[in-house]
């Protein structure tokens, strides 16, 4: 999601730790509206009980959002035991309950069996369009979204304790497209009960971390001084991953205006196109030439 409104041309990465019961998108509009950036975006949605690592991009960096929606996240939370709920969080209304409080070691084993590529039936109140409506939306209407599984990767899933027979805490790292809320749901399922997820933190999406975030409130402190500069990621972070194409001064002028350029030593697929450390472009290579996908516009 971006959004485009008049202020100032700041270009790069802000991770925000955001706080509970704010939407990323209500996230993004107080981070535009406290650093006074013309346009921004989010690098992949947090429900509005989630907190943690939000990746807030600002001006130019909106070019490079597809790039961390695709890159692993990684998530503390817990499940609670016994109660069903609507959302599948603890924001929504009990639907169903049970008595049975799995132990320790049936939840590790179950939670195992979960790791790798799966189906996995989203959650009814998600943020996914059936016909150009989001699911949540029909869902609060009393319809019946119908959401039909998907494939999904969980890379990682550790139980981190249960200090409570009905709460386990688990870590886990996860692809693309990925709901906690449903794991939670299917976990307790298998375990032969029912649950949700009781709270939920975000500690990394892509290369971005949670030492790296800075709070609302901190954010609120800082306004548009000049020490804001100091939490702002270069545009480029989010294509760490993409191997680098140096330019020369005449390969770096054809490239920003979206000319193909011969190229060497780089093999074919997607690159970050550089001159005199700046970012010039994202390129396509294939056979020896570089063709400009995203041409970035940043001054240095």
């Amino acid at each position: 999601m971006s959004r485009k409104r008049s202020g100032r041309p700041i270009n790069g990465w802000l991770v925000l730790d955001k706080p509970a019961g704010l939407s990323s998108a209500r996230a993004l509009a107080r981070v535009l509206a406290l650093t006074g950036a013309a346009k921004g975006g989010h690098g992949g949605t947090l429900d509005p009980l989630a907190t943690g690592v939000l990746p807030i991009a600002l001006g130019e960096a909106t070019k490079t959002v597809g790039y961390v929606l695709g890159g692993v996240k990684r998530y503390c939370f817990t499940v609670l035991f016994g109660e069903a709920r609507d959302t599948d969080d603890a924001a929504g209304t009990v639907t169903a309950i049970s008595a049975v409080r799995p132990d320790p070691a049936a939840v590790a084993a179950a939670l195992a069996g979960f790791v790798g590529t799966l189906e996995q039936r989203p959650p009814v109140f998600a943020a996914i369009k059936l016909h150009g409506e989001r699911a949540y939306r029909i869902a609060r209407g009393g319809g019946d979204p119908a959401l039909r599984p998907r494939p999904v990767r969980l890379d990682q899933a550790e139980l981190l304790a249960m200090p409570a027979p009905d709460r386990a805490e688990i870590a886990i790292a996860c692809g693309k497209g990925f709901y906690v809320r449903a794991l939670a749901r299917d976990l307790a399922q298998v375990l032969g009960t029912v649950g949700h997820v009781a709270d939920l933190r975000r500690l990394s999406s892509g290369p971005f971390t949670l030492d790296q975030a800075i709070s609302l409130e901190r954010l609120e402190a800082l306004g548009h001084s000049p020490a804001l500069a100091e939490h702002l990621m270069p545009v480029a972070t989010a294509l760490d991953d993409i191997p680098a194409l140096p330019l020369s001064d005449a390969a770096a002028r054809r490239l920003a205006q979206g000319q193909v350029v011969q190229v060497q030593g780089i093999t074919d697929g997607p690159a970050r196109a550089v001159h005199a450390g700046r970012l010039v472009a994202l390129a396509r290579v294939e056979g020896g030439q570089a063709r400009p996908v995203r041409v970035f516009n940043l001054e240095g």
